[in-house]
């Protein structure tokens, strides 16, 4: 029987000292700031936006969010992150994504200024998570690393295996492995026997979106399973990636679905809009500093 990685749990833990820092951060006059644009009547990023608000809110950062409907231009969207780049009392800016199909995501990502780019999905923020440099990492992925950190699970000569490529959670989650020494294999949509590569699999890590695709023969005895899954199954309950009933009894350790890996990828974000604001003040956080010696 499974361990369970709780990231509830976890995330409770990582926010406490989030929050002490930010109340550290506020006695000198800075609150971090997180703005959130979303496009669009999209159900699940509605859900996920008003996740991020509440979670602003409970640690004392200033949170704002701006609604647009799907009509929305380009150029006019744009024009709001430019805004908010400006903008000095933002230390973040997360476009929520998917963005409507007129709406270049690529173009809208890249239009974030990198030392605001809290989702870590800019091109110069990935380019140095590639090469191993200070940088905002992808939340989802980062996450990931920072419950196996809690749990003390060390990565290092380990054999991942990473379904999915996304450029939000595949690619980037197995350079953060590859980091931590580990050895990585991508699997994704035109791998053939899929099972062959997760059955050697020390760590596996689910991020396709197809509901309960890994099973318990797919797995070898004692693997760690990682679900970033967020489906529904066939009678309309929530579900991730892996059978959870099955493969639990075979697995080390496993992430629920709800509760696993999305509680840590906002506590990520988080962190990061906290992070951001430290270096945006740190003229004033290096004064206090001498003061205080």
């Amino acid at each position: 029987m499974a361990n369970i990685l709780d990231g509830r749990k976890i995330s409770e833990k990582i926010r406490e000292s989030i929050s002490v820092e930010v109340d550290d951060l506020k006695r000198l006059g800075v609150t971090p700031g997180l703005a959130v644009v979303l496009v669009g009547d999209n159900k699940a990023s509605k859900t996920y936006v008003t996740m991020k608000q509440k979670a602003c809110e409970k640690l004392g950062m200033h949170s704002i969010l701006f609604e647009y409907p799907e009509s929305l231009t380009e150029q006019e969207l744009l024009a709001k992150v430019q805004e908010l780049n400006e903008d000095e009392s933002i230390h973040g800016i997360l476009v929520q994504l998917p963005l409507p199909e007129h709406l270049s995501e690529v173009k809208i990502i890249e239009s974030i200024a990198p030392e605001k780019d809290v989702d870590g999905l800019h091109p110069i923020s990935i380019g140095r998570m590639m090469t191993g440099q200070e940088t905002f990492l992808p939340c989802t992925p980062f996450g990931i690393m920072k419950m196996l950190e809690f749990e003390n699970i060390s990565v290092e000569g380990k054999h991942v295996v990473i379904v999915g490529r996304s450029n939000i959670v595949g690619k980037p989650a197995g350079q953060l492995f590859l980091q931590q020494n580990a050895t990585v294999t991508y699997c994704h949509s035109r791998t053939k026997d899929l099972e062959v590569h997760t059955r050697r699999a020390d760590i596996i890590v689910m991020a396709v979106g197809k509901a309960k695709l890994l099973k318990e023969d797919h797995i070898k005895d004692g693997a760690i399973v990682i679900d970033v899954g967020m489906n529904r199954d066939e009678n309309g309950k929530l579900c991730g990636d892996v059978d959870y009933e099955s493969v639990k009894e075979k697995s080390a350790y496993i992430t629920p679905v709800p509760g696993g890996v999305g509680p840590m990828t906002i506590t990520m974000l988080m962190n990061n809009t906290l992070i951001s604001a430290k270096r945006s003040n740190s003229f004033i956080l290096s004064k206090v500093a001498t003061l205080e010696k």
